[in-house]
């Protein structure tokens, strides 16, 4: 397996993430979350940051670039949308980028809708993604700067990655995405068994951050706006999906 990725806690619930491809031993924060966060995992490892992989330009996602730069001397790769926005950026990426740490390989993927520019990482040979905010565990990034159409339009391109891909999304916020998932697609045997499932990992503080897009794509209501159950427990049976998908989106920000 060409990288190894190093996941740990930071803020109040954030996931911080560090990737070192094995041959180069080049190693990539994911975000910039948390400074001391990051450098104690560095530490932790013994490894030397040479990137900073951003995926949008919220502080809790590029705040501490600078500072981790002028330590490190490290790359800042991120959106070339939003490439005024993130602080010490030096290559701007987008759609259908490649983005190289050492021998290992990360297509980008343009998914506006959290933020207008927002990008995600997709490590093919290792069935990994970084999906910032874009995707959630049982949930969807709230649309701050973009539109249900394009939201849903990015959401679509996660969905045709191969099923066993792990996503990695950068907040812990699965429990409550449970909830909320059952008062719209309550009778989803998957939905259910996966809520008790999370119930008891996060009781012993267990992460439930990454999981599979099939995990998603059975229990995910906001992959789900053509099923059935989506569309009878939002009451638009009958409505064009995207329709659907803004009217579930609609009701989580009122959860």
């Amino acid at each position: 397996m060409p990288i190894e990725i190093f996941q740990f806690p930071c803020l109040s619930d954030n996931y911080g993430y560090l990737i070192r491809d094995l041959k180069s031993g080049r190693v990539a924060a994911i975000d910039t979350p948390d400074v001391e966060a990051i450098n104690q995992a560095l530490e932790k490892k013994q490894w030397v940051l040479t990137d900073i992989f951003n995926t949008h330009h919220h502080f809790d996602h590029a705040g501490g670039n600078l500072a981790l730069k002028d330590q490190w001397k490290c790359r800042i790769t991120g959106p070339k949308a939003e490439s005024e926005r993130i602080p010490g950026i030096d290559v701007a990426v987008g759609d259908g980028d490649l983005v190289r740490l050492g021998d290992t390989v990360a297509t980008i993927y343009d998914t506006p809708g959290h933020t207008a520019g927002h990008i995600v990482y997709h490590f093919k040979d290792d069935d990994a993604a970084f999906v910032g905010d874009t995707v959630f565990a049982l949930g969807c990034g709230r649309l701050f700067e973009g539109t249900p159409a394009q939201m849903w339009t990015s959401l679509s391109k996660i969905m045709k990655w191969p099923e066993q891909t792990n996503l990695y999304c950068a907040h812990e916020y699965t429990q409550s995405n449970a909830k909320f998932a059952l008062s719209v697609d309550g009778e989803n045997e998957a939905l259910l068994a996966r809520s008790a499932t999370i119930d008891e990992l996060r009781s012993k503080g267990i992460p439930t951050v990454p999981s599979t897009l099939a995990l998603e794509l059975a229990t995910n209501p906001f992959l789900r706006p053509d099923a059935p159950g989506v569309r009878a427990g939002v009451g638009l049976e009958r409505a064009d999906i995207v329709e659907v998908f803004a009217e579930v989106r609609r009701r989580k920000d009122n959860f």
